[in-house]
């Protein structure tokens, strides 16, 4: 190609945008010397074809326009300046870097070349420069053409928050064993928008799938080590390009096309596509850690650094924090929440450990600037946003802290849920949880919906191993079991791992089974883990981050008890959505509804009177019962309609031996129908059970009854 004279270009936007007539770039880079844009042979990407610098600069930014250069072109960029860690400053043009704002990217880091920005092996106090040229081990950026996609009319489903049911799954994994998508699109974007993985969230029927992070990751030297793999995806190298691994058409830009594909594909199933974005730290590790992209571009303005400034600042337990108090890292991450939500149609976010994106400087804080940036974005007013509210730091765990428009992830509900059903007393908490978490989210002016609940979720056991082991197993990760969780509040059901014993394997499957009802009939937005309606074992890991191989890809080979669960999940989805009582906006009042003698909540013991303030601080309490007012809900929908639905009464047992649970009186209703048995040994196949009639709830197990609504007259 012919030698590229720059034109001054513009600041903005940031990174590769292509026209009709060249190609503008733009890098911000504040105590730089001088930036240059590499581009490389589309044909044989290892060949370097010529070096650019971009020498205008406004407000940081280096910028510049060369004309002629085509989408398809390859680029890398190298900053020049002072390398000197220990004022932050580490600069060094031998290193390749990739550009933040890219859209795609081809290749991948390898770490076997000199990525990192020091001498391997010299002692850390004589770190210096490494000085050998990182190109051949960096992947290429890939300058994209924006305009082409046809949406055709793609709209977005907008289920509202109190209607939705979540399910979290994982790209690759979801269709790598799935015999029925073809295996060219196993573990794809392609894959997931196949017709037999939508007919299996179809049949399920969730509302929107969260996805375990699709920006471009890397995987951890330490891991390639090991031949092992960053599966979960938690290093992210490019805020704006999706994981290229997970196209089935190329490399080049194919992933972009592929991508949209698929989210128009769940949108017309009905289905929303909710991002995990990780925010909150990168790829590039601690002090030691490689020169991929923003440690060489800007280091001391894209992290938080330590006093002594060779040193980051690390609430995640990865190496390092990104420090989004700072104005250029904020446009960062709001230029990517825009990007994916107006380009590529993305119905929501769910932010990993959220509690770093709000420290300011270090506290959490309320009124940092990332949450004042997201309240005031027009464009984000239209996506579900989703915290986990927790990270490594002091005072990390900030459940219930974050503003009025956000959900968050429960942990407090997933913790109690588990081990009321384990056999534990949490009989007061079980209350606040299974209505909605009141206590956490109602004094701040807050919904019913701010709670996301969950039992499991990626990280951790599945549902399965929940109830079948007491112990991790992860050797196969590399640590000496020494990593993930020893709190997992979980019960093997009287023996430890996969077992032969009828008995056991019954109340395994019967737990699970409570579990899950209990997750469907409790107020909040359910999420549901993927695989944990199949069955899905990972031997005991529960820290699976590393296993991209079949201890974490969903087995599609169903048996019969794991096709059963799968049928008895489905049923209480469908009965979740058909319930208005379980799709509620607002906090119960335990007061009289409009029209009825009802409350919208009332709790009772197995006697059928109502629980007293001593019955829920009583040291026994493992079985209780929760009538949801339906008749009537107190918040009418979104057209002002009141919804009318049945009543529910829901018998939880989770004794060793069985309980008798005497109805409530006449008040509370004439006679009720049993909708659910998780044990299926009530008396189920009376039409009616009576006021004041007797229902046998088995050990450990759920029965839910339902009074039906009356028709309404006129």
């Amino acid at each position: 190609m012919d030698a590229i004279r720059p034109w001054p270009g513009m600041p903005y936007p940031l990174g590769a945008r292509a026209d009709a007539g060249g190609v503008n770039f733009a890098v911000f880079s504040k105590r730089c010397d001088k930036v240059e844009v590499c581009l490389f042979d589309p044909a044989d990407p290892s060949r370097e074809l010529q070096r650019v610098e971009l020498t205008e600069t406004t407000g940081y930014v280096r910028h510049g326009y060369f004309p002629g250069l085509r989408p398809g072109a390859l680029y890398g960029l190298r900053v020049h300046g002072p390398y000197d860690p220990e004022n932050g400053l580490r600069f060094n043009p031998s290193k390749l870097l990739v550009d933040p704002y890219a859209r795609a990217i081809d290749g991948e880091v390898d770490f076997r070349g000199p990525v990192h920005g020091y001498r391997r092996g010299a002692p850390e106090e004589d770190l210096g420069i490494c000085d050998a040229d990182s190109a051949p081990f960096m992947p290429r950026c890939v300058v994209l053409d924006d305009a082409g996609f046809d949406w055709g009319g793609d709209a977005r489903p907008g289920t509202p928050l109190h209607r939705s049911i979540v399910y979290e799954l994982h790209v690759r994994g979801f269709t790598m064993r799935h015999p029925q998508v073809p295996p060219e699109l196993r573990g794809t974007y392609a894959g997931l928008a196949s017709p037999p993985a939508l007919e299996h969230l179809r049949r399920l029927g969730v509302t929107a799938v969260e996805l375990l992070p699709v920006h471009e990751h890397v995987d951890d030297a330490f891991l390639r080590d090991r031949g092992l793999r960053n599966y979960w995806g938690y290093s992210t190298l490019a805020y704006f390009a999706p994981e290229h691994r997970y196209s089935a058409s190329g490399t080049r830009g194919g992933q972009v096309t592929e991508f949209k594909r698929m989210v128009k594909a769940l949108h017309q199933a009905g289905i929303e596509v909710i991002l995990d974005v990780v925010f909150n730290h990168t790829c590039e590790g601690n002090h030691l850690g490689p020169t991929l992209s923003f440690r060489g571009l800007e280091n001391r303005s894209y992290y938080k650094l330590a006093d002594e400034r060779r040193f980051y600042m690390d609430y995640t337990g990865t190496g390092n924090s990104l420090d989004v108090s700072n104005p250029q890292v904020l446009r960062l991450v709001m230029d990517s929440l825009r990007y994916w939500t107006e380009e590529m149609h993305v119905d929501g976010f769910r932010f990993d450990l959220a509690t770093t994106l709000c420290r300011d400087p270090r506290d959490f804080d309320r009124c940092c600037p990332f949450l004042q940036a997201v309240h005031q974005d027009p464009t984000l007013q239209q996506v579900k946003l989703i915290a986990e509210p927790w990270d490594l730091g002091p005072a990390g765990y900030q459940v219930g802290s974050f503003p009025t428009r956000w959900s968050e992830w429960n942990g407090k509900y997933r913790d109690v849920i588990r081990r009321f059903w384990k056999g534990e007393i949490q009989a007061q908490e079980l209350g606040y949880r299974l209505s909605g978490s009141a206590d956490l989210y109602h004094p701040a002016g807050r919904k019913i919906f701010a709670s996301v609940n969950f039992i499991t979720c990626h990280d951790g056991f599945t549902l399965r191993d929940l109830v079948s082991y007491e112990r991790k197993r992860n050797e196969a990760n590399g640590e000496e079991n020494r990593d993930g969780t020893d709190d997992n509040a979980s019960w093997n059901c009287g023996a430890e791992g996969e077992t032969d014993d009828a008995a056991v394997n019954a109340l395994r499957d019967r737990q699970q089974r409570n579990l899950l009802a209990t997750l469907l009939f409790s107020q909040g937005v359910p999420m549901i883990t993927a695989g944990d309606e199949l069955g899905k074992t990972q031997g005991g890991n529960n820290n699976a981050y590393c296993q991209d191989n079949e201890i974490s890809w969903i087995d599609w080979d169903l048996d019969d008890r794991r096709l059963a669960l799968l049928g008895f999940t489905a049923r209480m989805v469908r009965l979740r959505l058909a319930q208005p009582a379980l799709q509620r906006r607002r906090f119960f009042r335990g007061a009289q509804m409009w029209d009825s003698s009802l409350k919208d909540l009332a709790w009772f013991r197995p006697d059928g009177n109502e629980m007293s303030e001593e019955d829920w601080q009583a040291p026994y309490v493992r079985s209780l019962a929760f009538l949801l007012g339906g008749d009537t809900i107190a918040t009418p929908d979104e057209r002002g309609h009141r919804i009318v639905g049945d009543t529910l009464l829901v018998l939880m047992n989770a004794h060793e031996e069985p309980v008798p649970y005497t109805l409530p009186e006449v008040t509370w209703g004439e006679e009720w129908e049993v909708l659910v048995d998780t044990a299926g040994a009530s008396d189920a196949k009376r039409d009616r059970i009576a006021a004041r009639g007797v229902v046998d709830v088995s050990a450990r197990s759920l029965v839910v009854l339902s009074r039906p609504a009356k028709p309404e007259s006129g």
